[in-house]
């Protein structure tokens, strides 16, 4: 079976398969039923050629530009791919070909002061031009559902609409209303304030120290401010600090978020792994059971047909001959719907929202502690404080408040909530240094500059400039220093040296620095002149350090000792990097830790041999993304934390917390559910086999089959929903973390596994064989009963063998398969439920399901031949895989 899979499906590969090997796969795979509703994230195909289309649009177009003649019909000059291209681009050039923002607010046929008007047909053609402000969704491709699923899609639906629903203040007609987010068409003026969520993309109109947090796009944690200088607003990211009036410009699937999202899901996905081999192991046992089912239909029909030959009846057909040939039919069916394993999905399924219900609640805790104010001001004169004081309380960007219950709270960026914290913990007084002087001038921290800077009138009507951002720039603007006497005294070598010593020790501690900085302005400064460059007098260097969560180290110890590679990709210092990676254990001696400019320039074959050792890469050593060169190199997480809406819709695995030690806790639960399911698969194989050889053998032998059509079912039931619900919902123990790590090309039907199958099927089907061919007498049973009777024994101790089956395969490999047995109620009810059902079917539902109630002594017969099957497991498992792997090879090649 693994030779058939890897011929026939290893060209699917977990990621960027050919087209042609994935329609090759579709192809095999007809015989599944219904493919889409087992396994419903699966590449779609028919959207490839639509995503290509849409991942160019997002490509930059020419400055030159013509009007559209259908744009021009409804009364507007500029399209939406225009805008978009503006807007996603950070386009300066084409925005100012259009004349700025006011440009752009006439070319749409809207007033920056007024909004859109408000008419019908106004409105009506901006929705025809430029579309609306939704996202397109995926049509349901699943004809016949069951309800339950159809009822919880259409609640899953109305509460993802409502979530999504967001009410945004817009200006119409002049006049300031509340209007839902779906109902935002461009040229449409829209109000922000803090909290609030970027509708759509736009143009920034007016407003105040406006900073917009872009990580659900970018991942970046700090934040951006946006100025009319740079007025570009996303859609999906979210307003931090400030307020302003935007001009919304493109709309829904026109945005680069809903451009994002469409590369990220209208194209599909490339199969998993995991799905391939399913669906592979679904194929070939679906093959199997049609073939047996016709041959075992054929059988049954000749053997009528030799029987009423002899009986010198064959040209002489009655009701009762095609009622008899009805129910052989109904036996060929019932082997196909045995055969053909439906219980996969849903043991994936159950498996899968299992293992989820239960990390949601298995969120590691986090430490907190208290902080008591530090003694760093004892050797520092007062007048040095003084300064350090206002340089961190008046150069920020965020705010200490009073909450309602008089606690303190820091607002802000987390740089700016670390410095806040260190003032306050030093004795200063936020509100007090405010009042103290007035800000003239703010210059917000610009990614580019690296820097912030602000400018105070100081009581005396003097003015003073404070400046801080990376050491390494501020540093090298100052010419004095103040030094530990509190004077200030000019920056000499030895100075500059000790100064850029202390930043790289902070950044070999794993701390990211930063310089602060004064000068003094005297009496002349006035807002509109820049803020000085260069002149500074240097008051400290401040090393901020992002604590290594307790656990992290030993979580990416476990993550190596099973074959998880963890490496660091990250935009900070290559210092703080080596020593943060060193602390967390994930920078070893013989370990790479690398910049990216240094990374782009090696040649193919450096990257071959050195990707194996790198552990650490700084991607932005230079200001240049390197997430194409790393992806192209095949560089990553095995796996890792998503922080980001696009990263979250792209991922594999996504993690909800931000504690490294949560991988460990999901690798553990990821390799559950990869367990889990192939114990159902191995359940579920015995099954199929014993059932379909022993109609088979007896419909060949006998000319009848002992299990009826009903009979199939109930053991169809058992299987599929009954075992899925028993057997995927096995908790992860501490076991599973000591394994090797499955490889993608690794057999999923592993030899351990065939060798309980066939164990457990050579087992079952002699006992059942002994009972077809021996019971009457074995049992001594006589009379018009004693055939359906002998029947009834043999379905009794079939369905008794699937029961204690069931609890031998809570273990592959270990003996003792009690562990932990009544902790998971879910498997005690399905065993008690099944029991229970067998009763009343025996006892109660004879002509129904051609039973017939059974005495004592065969009930107890039943039982034990179903328990036998336990140490019959237990002394297979005994056995090393190594010598089944020859039988296994001998067995397959003989049939």
């Amino acid at each position: 079976m693994e030779s058939y899979l890897k011929e026939n499906f290893g060209e699917v590969k977990p990621k960027n398969s050919s087209e042609e090997a994935l329609q090759r796969w579709r192809k095999l795979c007809w015989v599944v039923k219904n493919p889409k509703r087992r396994f419903r994230f699966t590449a779609n195909l028919s959207k490839r050629d639509e995503t290509r289309a849409i991942q160019r649009s997002n490509q930059m177009r020419s400055i030159t530009y013509n009007v559209p003649e259908e744009v021009k019909a409804a009364g507007f000059q500029i399209c939406a791919d225009e805008l978009g291209s503006i807007v996603e681009g950070h386009n300066a050039k084409k925005l100012s070909a259009h004349d700025g923002v006011e440009g752009i607010a006439k070319k749409l046929s809207t007033s920056t002061t007024n909004g859109i008007s408000t008419s019908e047909d106004s409105l009506n053609r901006r929705k025809n031009v430029y579309g609306i402000n939704k996202f397109t969704e995926s049509p349901v491709k699943v004809f016949v559902t069951a309800t339950s699923d159809y009822r919880q899609s259409l609640q899953f639906k109305d509460l993802d609409k409502e979530k999504k629903n967001i009410v945004v203040q817009v200006t119409r007609n002049g006049c300031r209303q509340k209007i839902s987010i779906f109902d935002l068409l461009p040229g449409d003026i829209v109000h922000l304030a803090i909290g609030d969520q970027v509708p759509a993309d736009g143009l920034f109109v007016s407003g105040f120290s406006l900073l917009i947090n872009e990580s659900s796009l970018t991942g970046e944690s700090e934040p951006v401010y946006v100025t009319a200088d740079c007025p570009y607003l996303l859609s999906g990211t979210k307003v931090q600090d400030g307020s302003c009036k935007m001009l919304i410009t493109t709309v829904g699937m026109r945005t680069q978020w809903g451009k994002l999202m469409a590369t990220l899901s209208e194209g599909g996905d490339d199969e998993m792994p995991l799905q391939v081999k399913l669906n592979g192991v679904a194929t070939i046992i679906g093959k199997i059971g049609l073939f047996f089912a016709v041959i075992t239909f054929a059988v049954l029909v000749q053997g009528m047909f030799v029987r009423k030959r002899q009986e010198g009846s064959h040209w002489s057909w009655s009701g009762d001959d095609a009622l008899e040939m009805l129910e052989y039919f109904a036996v060929a069916v019932t082997i196909v719907v045995v055969a053909v394993p439906e219980g996969l999905p849903l043991a994936v399924t159950l498996s899968l929202a299992f293992a989820m219900k239960k990390m949601m609640n298995d969120r590691a805790l986090e430490v907190s502690g208290s902080t008591e104010a530090s003694t760093f001001c004892s050797g520092i004169p007062d007048s040095g404080i003084r300064m350090l004081f206002e340089s961190i309380f008046t150069n920020t960007g965020g705010e200490v408040a009073k909450t309602e219950d008089n606690k303190i709270e820091i607002l802000g960026t987390p740089t700016e909530t670390a410095l806040l914290e260190f003032g306050l913990l030093l004795g200063g007084n936020f509100e007090l240094e405010r009042q103290a002087s007035k800000v003239v001038k703010v210059e917000p921290f610009n990614s580019v500059k690296k820097r912030m800077g602000v400018v105070i009138e100081l009581p005396g009507g003097s003015f003073r400039a404070h400046s801080k951002g990376a050491s390494e720039i501020i540093l090298a603007a100052c010419d004095k220093v103040v030094d530990t006497s509190g004077d200030v005294v000019p920056l000499n070598e030895e100075s500059i040296n000790h100064l850029k010593g202390t930043i790289e020790q902070f950044a070999n501690e794993a701390l990211r620095t930063l310089c602060l900085v004064y000068k003094e302005m005297g009496n002349e400064f006035s807002a509109e002149s820049p803020i000085p460059v260069e002149g500074y007098t240097c008051i400290a260097i401040v090393g901020i350090k992002d604590p290594v969560r307790p656990g992290v180290r030993e979580s990416v110890a476990i993550c190596r000792s099973v074959g998880i590679t963890v490496r660091m990709v990250t935009g900070d210092n290559i210092n703080t990097v080596r020593a943060i990676a060193r602390e967390c254990g994930i920078l070893t001696d013989d370990g790479i830790a690398i910049e990216g400019p240094e990374f782009r320039v090696k040649t193919e074959e450096e990257l071959h041999e050195n990707i194996p050792k790198i552990q650490v890469v700084a991607v932005t050593g230079d200001g240049t993304n390197d997430a194409p060169a790393l992806h192209e190199a095949d560089i990553g997480l095995a796996m890792g934390i998503a922080g980001t809406e696009v990263a979250k819709e792209s991922a594999d695995v996504i993690i909800l917390d931000d504690n490294f030690s949560t991988i460990v806790t999901v690798a553990k639960w990821g390799r559950s559910v990869y367990v889990n399911i192939q114990k159902f698969v191995q359940f579920q194989l015995t099954v199929i086999v014993v059932a379909l050889v022993v109609n088979f053998s007896s419909a060949c032998l006998t000319g009848n089959a002992p299990l009826t059509a009903v009979q199939l079912l109930w053991v169809n039931m058992i299987m599929d929903t009954l075992g899925a619900l028993a057997l995927a919902t096995e908790p992860p123990n501490d076991e599973l973390m000591k394994r090797q790590p499955v490889g993608r090309k690794g057999n999923f039907i592993s030899n351990v596994m065939w060798r309980n199958i066939l164990g457990q099927s050579l087992y079952q089907f002699n006992v059942i064989w002994y009972l077809q061919t021996a019971g009457k007498a074995a049992l001594r049973l006589d009379g018009l009963d004693s055939n359906l009777i002998l029947n009834t024994v043999i379905f009794n101790s079939f369905v008794f063998c699937q029961v204690f089956n069931e609890i031998s395969s809570r273990e592959m490999e270990e003996i003792n398969v009690f562990k932990g047995i009544l902790k998971n109620y879910v498997f005690v009810a399905v065993l008690t439920c099944t029991v229970l059902f067998q009763i009343i079917i025996i006892e109660f539902l004879g002509s129904f399901a051609s039973t017939h109630p059974l005495t004592l002594q065969q009930w107890f017969l039943s039982i034990t031949i179903g328990f036998l099957g336990m140490p019959i497991a237990a002394a297979l498992k005994m056995i090393p895989v190594g010598s089944i792997f020859y039988l296994t090879i001998w067995t397959m090649d003989t049939f």
